[in-house]
This record gives structure tokens, C-alpha cells and sequence, in this order.
């Protein structure tokens, strides 16, 4: 089992930034890729962002060249640097883990709130 803890969420402004970090513990090894998906009140939980163990990202369209998904390997913590934020990226934002044994489970969330 993964364990996975998300953190960094916060209250900011229209146009700034912030940096979310979610952090693995448990069986850490079976992990091939991380994602980071937000669900905003009313509407489903959407992708945001996948990382690969070879270090490949990719993203949703509405975040690309805003956000930039990144991993430190030794800390085994994954990060979401979120720039020019919007008041449409507010949301609770979650982390999931994908190996060899399935989906993860899910975090508690971290909520990001964008005001304008």
C-alpha cells in the first residue's frame, strides 16, 4: 500500500503562484508514475498532471504552460509549481500514485483557493 500526504495549499491572489508537494510513504517501490488531479465544489475531480518514473510529464490543456509538475526522487515527494493562477484553479488538490499493484488510494487534499 501507498500512502500518499498533499500539502502547500493556500490562499492567493489572481496571476500568483504557488507550490503544492505530495509526499509517498508505504510501498514506494511498485510507484511508476504520480498525478495530480483537483476537484473543484460542484464538479467532478479532474487530471491535472502525470509524472513518470523516467521523469515524462504531461497535462491537461488547461494548466499547460502554467504548471510544472516535478519530482525529488530522495524525498520521495512530487510537487505541482502552479503559476499565473486563476480563480477557475480553485479547487481541493489531490495526488495519486500508479504501479505495479493498481491505483493508489487517495490523500486528504489540499485546497487551493484563487481569489480575483
Amino acid at each position: 500500500q501507498v500512502q500518499l500526504v498533499e500539502s502547500g495549499g493556500g490562499l492567493v491572489q489572481a496571476g500568483g503562484s504557488l507550490r503544492l508537494s505530495c509526499t509517498a510513504s508505504g510501498n514506494i517501490f511498485s510507484i511508476s508514475a504520480r498525478a495530480w488531479y483537483r476537484q473543484a465544489p460542484g464538479k467532478q475531480r479532474e487530471w491535472v498532471a502525470t509524472i513518470t518514473s523516467v521523469g515524462s510529464t504531461t497535462y491537461a490543456d488547461s494548466v499547460k504552460d502554467r504548471f510544472t509538475i516535478s519530482r525529488d526522487n530522495a524525498k520521495n515527494t512530487i510537487y505541482l509549481q502552479m503559476n499565473s493562477l486563476k480563480p477557475e484553479d480553485t479547487a481541493v488538490y489531490y495526488c495519486r500514485a500508479y504501479g505495479t499493484t493498481g491505483p493508489s488510494g487517495w490523500g486528504q487534499g489540499t485546497q487551493v483557493t484563487v481569489s480575483s
